[in-house]
């Protein structure tokens, strides 16, 4: 069975730069790591998360990077970056939600019309309050939650499996502040990687079954 991890720096963790046999060293290989010890050469891992990714960028790479892959299951994280990329001063190049929206419906349909066997996983994205995220807060816990419902709807929309991320991280917030979590207020900490991973295994252990 082939397992395709597919996002942005969240997902990629290194695995662009051939880290780790190509599967970086975040949830992806803390999954691959699991699951490949309790079922030997029972799956077949890819790690095709790209640092930076909208979901623009992911529609424009989705041949090279998902179809040609042919994946049994595949799991999706991104739109983070559709909200972030429009407050870094040097690009103001995000992804409004609307569009988002859009973008993510034709990436779903085209994903289904040539792979409908193929079993997608949908994550929300989230955002914590963290070096990165804290000067401009309120815009980042008001847009991320945006892109949050609009991959919520799409999944809804064509029957795919949602994960809510940020109630994920809301919840272990109880448990440890940000910094624990997330390096930055984005990009996970080992525990942020462990709880995405435990969140993906439950996922897919209920997709299969």
């Amino acid at each position: 069975m082939r397992i395709l991890f597919q996002g942005d720096s969240i997902t990629d963790v290194g695995s662009s730069a051939n880290i780790a046999d190509k599967m970086g060293y975040g949830y992806p290989l803390l999954v691959k790591a699991e699951m490949g010890f309790e079922y030997p050469g029972k799956y077949e891992f890819f790690n095709r998360g790209i640092g930076g990714n909208r979901i623009v960028d992911i529609y424009a790479r989705m041949k090279r990077d998902i179809l040609n892959l042919k994946p049994d299951v595949m799991s999706i994280l991104v739109g983070v970056n559709d909200a972030w990329h429009e407050v870094i001063e040097s690009e103001q190049n995000g992804v409004d939600s609307e569009k988002f929206y859009k973008i993510y419906s034709m990436l779903i349909e085209e994903i289904k019309s040539s792979l409908p066997d193929t079993k997608i996983i949908m994550f929300g994205p989230y955002v914590l309050k963290g070096t990165n995220t804290e000067d401009k807060w309120d815009y980042f816990a008001t847009e991320v939650p945006k892109r949050a419902e609009m991959a919520k709807r799409v999944a809804e929309e064509h029957g795919i499996m949602y994960i809510p991320l940020q109630e994920k991280f809301d919840e272990a917030l109880k448990i440890a502040p940000s910094e624990y979590w997330c390096v930055d207020g984005v990009h996970p900490t080992a525990y942020g990687h462990e709880l995405i991973k435990r969140e993906w295994i439950k996922a897919f252990k209920n997709l299969i079954n």
